[in-house]
């Protein structure tokens, strides 16, 4: 009999698609269980009363309630031999130790703990905790706890070459407005290449957080104010000559999935160095920058260079060691199963 994995994440990490199908690649069973922050689910009239609400905690507390019942339900109905909790932000100690009567509970984080205050002690009431930071992993080990670094990865079947032309000389795909650091990296490659096609694709300025200033978004010939969908994702990066990947400040010893999405589908990578991601492309496979003007002149250097046998090179190192496969199948040997 196949064994059953229940997968529970946020529908805004947007991989738990591909981690079933890395599963099902192996021969197991999966059901995908998603869950919103801070309520559940946060969307709708919800959106909008959690907006407007006087007293938020409250609220948050009365839809993290209904979920740990909701969710302990359809536990018992699908019976997993396994449960993958990525982050699990909405998940309160009472149902984990549930889940870990009668099946393997895994937890993965796809972020930096340090940005989900409510995932730190949820090491405490699981089988296995995976960490894609490193640093993670050394603050648990420093505690005496056992945490295992996993970084994220590239599906295969979204992230990959298509034959179309270059016209867009430098490319950016990612949220920016809850990250400053982006922000100010992309103005100065605005500033800087005023002669070149620019394109940026990602929130900044969300109507729920601000209706004026979503109205009177600036540089509409470069940023495009919303997200796109993976395989739009992957065809922007295959029409780009140079694309952009700018971490959060929280990531310094992990590798964000764009790290791995961008050359899977072909395309040359611009970079910030860490020593984690310097040790995955030793070779210059990709460009790495420390500060704004390497990242100035790593640009200036792949719009006059051809960059495409540095991205075959990088394509070659993600998808030989890098994909989801292979992160299951980590996890997998790990747990035992």
């Amino acid at each position: 009999m196949q064994k059953k994995v229940l997968i529970i994440s946020s529908p805004f990490f947007g991989y738990q698609e591909s981690i079933a199908n890395a599963f099902h690649d192996l021969g197991y069973t999966t059901q995908i269980e998603t869950y919103d922050e801070p309520i559940h689910p946060f969307k709708g009239w919800l959106k909008w009363q959690h907006k407007f609400s006087f007293n938020r905690e409250k609220l948050k507390e009365k839809h993290a309630v209904k979920y740990q019942k909701y969710i302990i339900s359809r536990f018992f109905q699908f019976k997993p031999d396994m449960v993958l909790v990525l982050n699990g932000a909405i998940l309160k100690p009472e149902t984990l130790t549930a889940f870990k009567n009668t099946a393997k509970v895994v937890l993965w984080m796809y972020d930096s703990v340090i940005r989900y205050p409510k995932c730190i002690n949820h090491i405490d009431y699981v089988d296995y905790a995976f960490f894609y930071e490193q640093k993670d992993v050394v603050y648990y080990q420093t505690l005496g706890k056992k945490a295992y670094f996993l970084p994220q990865a590239a599906d295969g079947c979204i992230y990959h070459p298509a034959p179309c032309a270059k016209e867009i000389d430098i490319l950016f795909i990612g949220v920016l407005y809850r990250y400053q650091k982006r922000i100010d990296f992309l103005r100065a490659v605005t500033e800087k290449f005023t002669d070149k096609k620019i394109v940026i694709i990602g929130k900044y300025k969300p109507f729920e957080k601000n209706p004026l200033k979503w109205l009177f978004c600036e540089k509409r010939t470069i940023y495009t104010n919303k997200n796109i969908p993976v395989n739009q994702v992957n065809n922007y990066y295959n029409r780009a000559k140079v694309v952009l990947n700018i971490h959060h400040e929280t990531q310094q010893s992990g590798a964000n999935p764009k790290v791995f999405e961008i050359p899977a589908s072909g395309a040359y990578q611009i970079c910030d160095h860490n020593p984690y991601i310097a040790s995955l492309f030793p070779n210059g496979e990709i460009g790495l920058y420390k500060n704004e003007q390497e990242l100035l002149d790593l640009i200036d250097d792949a719009l006059r260079n051809d960059k495409s046998e540095q991205a075959q090179k990088a394509q070659h190192i993600v998808l030989s060691k890098h994909t989801f496969v292979h992160r299951i199948n980590e996890i997998l040997g790990i747990v035992g199963f």
